[in-house]
Order: structure tokens, then sequence, then C-alpha cells
């Protein structure tokens, strides 16, 4: 049984992606996820910081002494055989297409307008086949609104699409305030995609050492409740395919996506723990799933629990809640 889909435009095998993380730093790793059957890959992503620091590294060296004699020149870095991680991101996608036949997705993760959207232009002619625009940030200050945060990364959106021919993804967070009006807003914009959500990675406090230090931790599936509400909720509201990226572990996580509205579900956390090849497990999986409850397709079980399709539209919203907790049993726990 075929499991195809469609994403962003493009035709891919499997609607099993992995997302944005380091195991697509390495071009062997690609390689076996394709071998194992992914039907795309989201590169890691290149950083708005990494790309603004290298820059203002290098135009101090330029600069510096440059105005003082002759021998000045001496003092800028010679070019020749140094790569600036822009250059290395562009080579490595480059690289990519040449080892693989599935549609490779660069990354840009970043969250203000500025001169570094540049480079997604440049990742179109590096040969990416899409681009997903990762807005994470963490507004900090008490004087910048919702509205103000929410136009700016609007402008981002429109700046890249300024620059570049191929579909635009944008990774979003969980924590707007009006979340469908925004993903529409993003769509209007010129997004072809709505991925849903960025996982913030939360600091700890180190008690003995009185830092603040990083915390990973790999996600569960529990936490792809979230997703595939919104994604029930936008499927069909939106001009723009879904995609699911946060706790898909388990071929049950697979099918709830897809059956909320998702046109491919993304992992990084399963891949991490577990291997590539645990793509292939859950392919034959679907596939499995698929003929035990006599569906044709993933397309034919798209969207079918989604919020314009189910019997209680109210379960994706606050009606449902009093429900929930006077509902109550330990044993749902």
């Amino acid at each position: 049984m075929k499991i195809n889909t469609q994403y962003l435009g493009l035709e891919l095998s499997s609607p099993l992606v992995p997302s944005a993380s380091p195991l697509s730093d390495n071009l062997d790793d690609i390689v076996a996820m394709e071998d194992h059957g992914a039907g795309a890959v989201v590169l890691y992503s290149l950083f708005e910081e990494q790309i603004e620091h290298e820059s203002r590294a290098l135009s101090h060296y330029l600069d510096r002494g440059s105005e003082s004699n002759a021998e000045s020149l001496s003092y800028f870095p010679d070019p020749i055989g140094v790569q600036s991680t822009p250059e290395r991101y562009l080579e490595h996608i480059q690289r990519a297409k040449t080892r693989v036949d599935i549609p490779v997705i660069a990354s840009l993760n970043g969250a203000t307008p500025g001169g570094w959207i540049h480079y997604a232009k440049l990742i179109q002619e590096a040969g990416a086949d899409a681009l997903e625009l990762n807005l994470y940030d963490i507004p900090t200050d008490t004087e910048v609104t919702a509205a103000q945060v929410e136009e700016r990364y609007l402008t981002v959106v429109r700046l890249v699409r300024d620059e570049v021919n191929i579909p635009v993804a944008v990774k979003i967070s969980p924590y707007f305030t009006a979340t469908a009006h925004f993903a529409q807003e993003l769509c209007r914009c010129g997004a072809s995609g709505i991925v849903l959500f960025n996982r913030f990675y939360q600091p700890d406090i180190d008690l003995e050492k009185l830092e603040v230090v990083p915390r990973i931790h790999l996600s569960i599936s529990e936490e792809a409740r979230l997703p595939i509400r919104w994604l029930a909720i936008l499927y069909g509201r939106i001009p723009a395919d879904l995609a699911l990226t946060t706790g898909v572990h388990t071929v049950e996580d697979v099918v709830r996506g897809i059956m909320a509205g998702a046109s491919v579900t993304m992992m990084a956390s399963e891949l991490l723990a577990r291997g590539i090849g645990r793509i292939e497990d859950l392919n034959l999986a679907l596939r499995a799933w698929l003929d035990l409850h006599e569906y044709d397709s993933v397309s034919q079980m798209r969207g079918s629990m989604s919020q314009i399709h189910v019997f209680d539209p109210a379960a994706f919203e606050r009606a449902n809640y009093m429900k929930t907790v006077s509902g109550w049993r330990e044993h749902d726990m």
C-alpha cells in the first residue's frame, strides 16, 4: 500500500519527515534517512545569530588598521580556504542534493528583519527544494506588544518571499494570542506551509553552582496533543499545508496527526533516541494500520478528525473544558 503524500507542492513517498536536528549535519545520515523511507528531510538550521556574528567579526578584521599604512594590508584575513558557517551550509545543501532524490528542505532560524534574510536566495540557488523559516524568539522587552511581535514576524516572511520562488513553510511556537488569525496572516504573506510547533528548550537553575544551565529533554508522545489540537482547528480553514513536528514517536502519533490534518509528521527525538532505522519501522506500521482499518491512502485519512469534520467540533475548544474536568477520574491520568 502506498503512503505517499504532498507537502509544499512536493511529492513525497511517505509522510514521515526527519525535522531539523543534528542528524542532518551528516551526509551519510541523510542518505540513510532516504534508504529507510523518509519522504523528505529538513536540514539543521542556519541561525540568524551565526550569520550576523561572523559578518561582524569579518568586518572587524577588515577594518582594523586599514587606514594606517601600506603594511596594514597584512592585517587582512586570508579568505582562501576559510569557509564561513553560511558557506558551509550552502555547500551542505549542494552535496545533499547530489546524494539523495528525496526533497531537501533547508531551515533558517531567526526572528528579526535583517540582511541575513538574503541567504534565503542563496539557499534557493544552492538547490534546496523548499525552505522552512523557523521563527524562534523570546520577546522580553516590556514595551513591545504582541501585535508588534507578530508584525515583525510577518515582515520576515514577506522579505523571505521576496527573495525566493521555492515554497516556504513557517515553523511557529504555540504562544500566540490568536494562533488561527496569525496562521492566516502568514498565508497572506506567502507561506505555503505551517509547522506546528517550535519546541523551546527551557533553561534550568543549578542550585549548587547557582548558574542558569541548558536542559535538553527529548520529546514524548504526550506533547503531540497540543499541536494536534491546532492542526485540527486550522485544517480546511487556511490555504496552507500543515506539518506536525512535536511528539511524533509511534504510528499512533503519526495517524492522529494526519487525521487532524497534517500533510507530514516530522520527528527528531525518536530518531535521536532509537536511530534512523525507526523511519522504516513506522512506515511499515503505517501501511499495516491503513490496511487494517480499510483506508486506501494517507490522503483519504487526512483531516477526517479535524474540527470541520468531527461530530462535536466544540471538543477542540473551551466548551470541552468543563466536561473534561468534571469527568476526571484517577485512571484517566
